[in-house]
């Protein structure tokens, strides 16, 4: 069915459909060195001695700590482009039924000690209640700052790069799972392991920030070609949106990308695949072949996972499974969606 032919579905525009509506935007300012475009983070504006990092992201999954998310969610983005995140701008749509003055407060106590956490200041937005919602959502502008020669872009990712992923995937989706599952989680796993559930959103964590800036901050810091924060739609559709970026092919081996057991065993009982859920806390990270080496002893040896490799331009996208090549077909919906259907 074409696109114009009826109702979306959630979850992220088609990348073809969406490369199509961004190629009708002009730039009218030079000094614009990335703008919009499938596969980067952020937009990066340059300022003469350094970079001005943009990044704007909603928060739509979650209620609980939902201040938290859209904070870290936005540094991320800022970081997976070599910057440090400095200035935050949140816009907070709220529901008639159900907002209290106490909601608010926790949600802004949650924006002002996360901003803390990351030495980011909270400089403004707007606050409303809004006829419609069902839940509040929280749209964040995160603004950051990149030396000239820390800027990572990811349509510089070449052939023959290796695609590298940090702690496992599916971080933030193991965490939303169990909330919204509570009662389910509970009878079948127990108290205790619902509970390590809910906290993947502090242990491991959803801030790639420390990450980033671990291998940016590095001397002599690895040539790093690209830097990703998958998120809707997961690891796959994160890395593709990489080697899309780029232009060129990608191979992945889902038996080397790391799963949580916690996460391997809700996937299982709901039916759902850890490669296609939403997965901030994991960061992608591209890299030169020659380079591999120093990449890898920034971290300890569970700490960053080799799961692929980008193809030359038109070899296309392959899952390597079994010692075969599969066509990679990532979903624009994320898989946690499917537990609300």
């Amino acid at each position: 069915m074409d696109l114009d032919e009826g109702f979306l579905k959630t979850g992220k525009l088609q990348s073809d459909f969406l490369q199509k509506l961004l190629g009708k935007i002009d730039i009218l300012d030079e000094r614009v060195a990335i703008g919009p475009g499938i596969g980067e983070d952020a937009a990066a504006i340059d300022m003469g001695d350094h970079y001005l990092i943009v990044k704007s992201d909603p928060i739509t999954f979650v209620q609980d700590r939902i201040g938290w998310y859209a904070v870290n969610i936005n540094a991320n983005d800022i970081a997976a482009m070599g910057g440090r995140p400095r200035w935050f701008l949140v816009t907070m749509l709220l529901p008639e039924e159900g907002t209290t003055t106490s909601m608010i407060e926790t949600i802004m106590r949650d924006l002002q000690d996360s901003c803390t956490e990351l030495g980011i200041s909270l400089i403004g937005g707007h606050t409303e209640v809004t006829r419609g919602l069902h839940q509040p959502i929280l749209s964040g502008t995160m603004l950051g700052e990149a030396g000239k020669t820390r800027l990572i872009r990811n349509s510089d990712i070449s052939e023959g790069d290796l695609l590298y992923i940090t702690r496992g995937v599916a971080i933030e989706a193991t965490s939303i799972i169990a909330r919204e599952k509570r009662d389910d989680v509970i009878e079948r796993f127990g108290s205790d392991f619902y509970k390590r559930c809910l906290r993947f959103i502090e242990e491991p964590g959803i801030s790639v920030v420390q990450d980033a800036l671990r291998i940016c901050d590095a001397k002599p810091a690895p040539r790093i070609t690209g830097m990703h924060d998958p998120t809707e739609g997961g690891v796959l559709m994160g890395a593709c949106e990489m080697a899309a970026a780029a232009g060129v092919g990608l191979a992945i081996d889902t038996a080397k990308v790391p799963v949580f057991e916690e996460t391997r065993l809700l996937c299982d009982h709901f039916s759902l695949s850890p490669f296609g859920l939403i997965a901030s806390g994991a960061l992608l990270v591209a890299v030169n072949a020659a380079e591999r080496e120093r990449l890898e002893v920034l971290f300890d040896e569970k700490g960053i996972s080799l799961i692929g490799e980008f193809l030359a331009q038109g070899e296309g996208m392959y899952l390597v499974e079994n010692g075969g090549r599969t066509e990679l077909r990532p979903s624009a919906r994320d898989e946690i969606t499917k537990l609300f259907d």
